[in-house]
Formats: structure tokens, sequence, C-alpha cells
């Protein structure tokens, strides 16, 4: 028992802090990403003797998607436009105005599709990759992707600055 606690310590300190800047990107509240990356935390320690190493990154990828996901569902979470954002959220040469309506744009896409654009460009996870992660299949993620990009860009227009996506 004290190895596996030992081991899940090491893996919490190296991991807590990304995946709690990936709640951020999903949730917009530092609070709420907070909660989230702890339940997800929780949930992985209470499997962790079941959880192959080699794949346990992509696990608690696919939790902590999950409860944010329910989060969502139950309604509980606050969605705040903050200042403070991630690095990845934007590109490196964008400003705070930039960045700020990046950010409120990201707020207005749907739960499920923010899920999955965060995964691909925040997380930087390949279409395969995210598709283990949401237990679904390549092309829906591509489906959810384009969704996504068509509803972020719109929202993006409303605020009056064009947006170009890196990679989309």
């Amino acid at each position: 028992m004290r190895g596996r606690d030992q081991e899940f310590a090491e893996f919490f300190s190296a991991r807590f802090e990304g995946a709690r800047r990936i709640a951020y990107a999903m949730c917009g509240s530092w609070p709420d990403a907070e909660e989230i990356a702890q339940s997800a935390f929780v949930k992985l320690y209470a499997r962790w003797t079941k959880i192959r190493i080699e794949t346990v990154d992509a696990y608690l990828r696919t939790v902590l998607t999950r409860v944010f996901l329910d989060t969502k569902r139950r309604g509980r979470a606050r969605e705040q436009v903050m200042a403070d954002l991630p690095d990845t959220i934007a590109p490196a040469d964008a400003g705070p105005g930039e960045r700020l309506a990046l950010r409120t744009a990201l707020l207005a896409v749907p739960p499920g599709q923010r899920a999955v654009l965060v995964l691909r460009y925040v997380a930087d996870l390949s279409v395969d990759q995210v598709a283990e992660t949401l237990g679904c299949s390549t092309g829906t993620v591509k489906s959810q992707t384009a969704r996504g990009l068509a509803s972020l860009r719109a929202a993006y227009h409303k605020g009056e600055v064009s947006l170009e996506m890196r990679g989309a």
C-alpha cells in the first residue's frame, strides 16, 4: 500500500498543474478547474492499482474530460471570462484583447465541442488520442472539431475580430 501511495503522489505532483490548465481551458474558471482536476485525481486514485502505467496519462485525460462534462450537465459550473489565460490558448503574438476575445468565444462553444477543441488544440492530442479519451470514433472527433471551430469562429466574429485557427 505504501508503494502505491508514493507512486500516486509522484504522479499527482508531476501532472496536477497540467490537468488544472486543461480543465481551465474547458470551463473558464480557475476555481472550477481546480475542483474538476481534484475530482479527476480522486477518481484516478480509486482505480490506481488497475490502471496500466503506460496508459495512465490517457486515462487521466479521459476522467478529466468526463468530470468536466458531468459538471456541465449538472449545471454546477460557473463560467467566467478571465484575463489570466493559459499560454497555449491563443497564438504567442496575440495581445491581451485578442486573448480575451478568444477566451470569451471558446466559452460560447457547447461543452462537448469545447472539450474536443481543448483536447485537440490546447492539450495537442491527435484525432485518434481524442477519440480514445472520449470513447468515440475518429469521425465523431472530426465532426465535433469542425462544428466546434465553426461555433468558435462565429462567436469570435461577434467580437468583431477575425480568427485564424492554426492547424484548422
